[in-house]
């Protein structure tokens, strides 16, 4: 939440109203236009490098494809529309010059991407030369040119906030993200058509902006040549100050964090619910309920229709059992008392069963050291005030935060509706800020604690009363504690290691949608680092364990151990083949093959006969009798 901590928990004696709390409301759709220049200088090799046909252009392209594959799996309710300019061909609906708006059939400019959408757009990505279908069905041509009032930019501004118009801000985050190498689109016009071109464009940008249309800038910078945000674009999106210093990382971060992307589910900031907290008698405020990071799992099964290929809705209907007919009235609920049966409405059974109404009631205060890790059993609720519903739900936040703080205590508070009623643990955690920003909002989470029959004792190791109970020596513990120090990750988040099983599921949808032929390279970062396991500081530190632990001729234990168990299996293995060659003896294989008998044996009893002859016995009764068919010829 991008909200100001210190501004959020100032005292309220100071009464300055630039720190007064504003309603937050989360947008539950994103629409993005992405605006790609296609002048020739786009068309440029990255790094002027002969031996690679990677340009500007379709390094754009290749980033924007990935972020679409990815949109179509995570976020496949948001929109979105590609817009070229510095076009020579046009398409838009405002029919303006130099802008041409990327699409298929049967999909409006601003749609959700679609399979055939992303499939079409990669096609221009795999054309790395100037000839190919690009340039000849659209066209590169430099849209702002000394003598002309054409002023592509502007147009492409103008067409990208059209196409953003439906939607409300509340509800929908807008965004407008440029691909560009050229800094100073304005560089080769002078005088007073450069000023008028420059404030038109700026005036436009601000009029998105009023809109509530966020404008990025994503640079492709040349090689010896950084990427100018001063000459024009810091104007266009209200660089200021420091800002403009710090532009040119962040846009990098965010241009490489859009090419090399997983794959994966990305849970947008959204409000769960908002409930109503008891505070006591009398008092209520009003929190929203955020869910904090959850293991991300495949998409629900669609059933589909066979011949349309459209998504099937169930229906359930009743049939009266006397009559036969539908039933359309809602069953009615009774039980039998003294020989009458009672009814019952929905509701009525519903307040019956009710044992909360559903909302969080504090109960008391504990200190936080009495709150152990083995009572989290599932990922916690962040909670957060809001003053939408409640006036003053954020000043009676805010007093019991810093109480909870200051005392070091957690609150206990009863939570949950008739279906799951339990015990919750609300836990203040004070707002992390560093020089980029928020780094962790201030609010509470809402531990779920567990029933006394969920925590159970460890079992003790039952021993004879004679012998002792085996304990770790200090050497050994002190071994033990050296490994652990030497194989430990540094700054270790669940979020850096993804789920190769999704990501392989993820990539299979991948290739059926869009029709590729080969699967795409899938990184299994859960495996171990073998070269980071080889360093010597690891190695000696596991050699020194196994030697307190196993004595120092371990090794040659090992091996013996494994020749020893080597033979008798070989020993087993020698006695089972005798076994069978003295069972198979029994029987004349070439007559029962002649008169087509082999089928009247057991199972067992053919895999005798191909166990004597060293042939596979996996498989079905009819891949044996076909595999001793073969060794006999027949």
């Amino acid at each position: 939440m991008n909200l100001d901590p210190q501004g959020l928990f100032r005292d309220h004696s100071d009464s300055d109203d630039e720190f007064e709390l504003e309603k937050e409301k989360d947008p539950s759709k994103e629409m993005v236009v992405y605006l790609i220049d296609a002048s020739p200088k786009m068309f440029d090799l990255v790094g002027n490098d002969e031996d690679k046909s990677q340009t500007y252009f379709h390094a754009a392209i290749s980033s924007i494809s990935q972020s679409l594959k990815t949109q179509i799996i995570g976020k496949s309710s948001d929109e979105v529309a590609i817009c070229f300019f510095n076009t020579k061909e046009k398409k838009n609906l405002q029919d303006l010059n130099g802008v041409f708006v990327f699409n298929v059939n049967d999909r409006e400019f601003l749609d959700q991407p679609t399979a055939k959408l992303i499939k079409e757009f990669s096609c221009i990505e795999a054309l790395r030369n100037l000839a190919g279908t690009f340039m000849s069905n659209i066209g590169s041509q430099y849209g702002i040119i000394p003598g002309s009032r054409e002023n592509s930019l502007y147009s492409a501004l103008w067409v990208a906030q059209a196409l953003l118009r439906k939607g409300s801000p509340k509800y929908v985050s807008k965004r407008i993200l440029v691909f560009t190498n050229e800094d100073n689109p304005f560089g080769n016009i002078t005088g007073a058509a450069k000023t008028d071109m420059i404030r038109t464009t700026v005036q436009r940008a601000y009029d998105a902006q009023e809109m509530g249309i966020s404008i990025e800038i994503l640079p492709l910078s040349i090689p010896n040549e950084p990427f100018n945000v001063s000459h024009f674009y810091a104007d266009l999106i209200g660089l200021e100050g420091d800002e403009v210093a710090q532009f040119l990382p962040s846009a990098v971060e965010r241009l490489e964090d859009m090419t090399d992307q997983l794959t994966k589910r990305i849970f947008k900031k959204r409000i769960v619910r908002t409930i109503s907290f008891s505070i006591a008698e009398g008092i209520n405020i009003e929190v929203n309920t955020y869910a904090l990071i959850r293991p991300a799992l495949p998409g629900s099964v669609t059933w589909l229709d066979s011949v349309t290929n459209l998504s099937l809705k169930a229906e359930r209907s009743f049939i009266c059992a006397d009559t036969g007919a539908l039933v359309h009235e809602p069953p009615k609920r009774f039980h039998p008392y003294k020989n009458e049966n009672v009814k019952f409405s929905v509701d009525e059974l519903s307040e019956i069963k009710r044992i909360s109404n559903g909302h969080l009631c504090l109960l008391g205060f504990k200190p936080l050291d009495l709150l152990k890790d083995y009572h989290n059993l599932k990922p916690s609720t962040f909670i957060f005030p809001t003053d939408e519903a409640i006036i003053g739900s954020t000043k009676i936040f805010i007093a019991l935060h810093r109480s909870m703080l200051q005392l070091k205590r957690f609150a206990l508070a009863f939570y949950g509706g008739s279906a799951n009623p339990r015990l919750v643990a609300l836990v203040a955690q004070d707002g992390v800020t560093s020089s980029s920003g928020q780094v962790e909002p201030p609010g509470m989470h809402m531990i779920y604690l567990p029933f006394s029959d969920d925590i159970r004792h460890v079992e003790e190791l039952q021993t004879t009363a004679d012998a002792g109970v085996p304990h770790a020596t200090d050497d050994q513990i002190k071994k033990a504690s050296v490994l652990m120090k030497r194989m430990e990750l540094k700054d270790f988040s669940v979020c850096q290691f993804a789920n190769p099983a999704l990501q392989r599921h993820y990539g299979i949808l991948q290739a059926l949608a869009l029709g590729e032929d080969e699967m795409p390279d899938i990184k299994d970062e859960t495996l171990p680092d073998e070269d980071g396991m080889a360093r010597p500081t690891i190695v000696n530190a596991l050699e020194d364990f196994k030697i307190a632990v196993y004595g120092e001729n371990h090794d040659l234990e090992e091996v013996s151990s494994k020749k020893s168990s080597g033979t008798d299996a070989s020993r087993k293995r020698k006695a089972m083949v005798e076994a069978a060659v003295e069972s198979a003896a029994n029987h004349d294989w070439a007559d029962l093959a002649d008169n087509g008998k082999l089928k009247d044996l057991t199972v067992p009893e053919l895999k005798n006969y191909l166990t004597a002859h060293n042939i596979p016995v996996t498989g079905k009764k009819e891949a044996l009798i076909s595999r001793i068919l073969t060794h006999l010829g027949r």
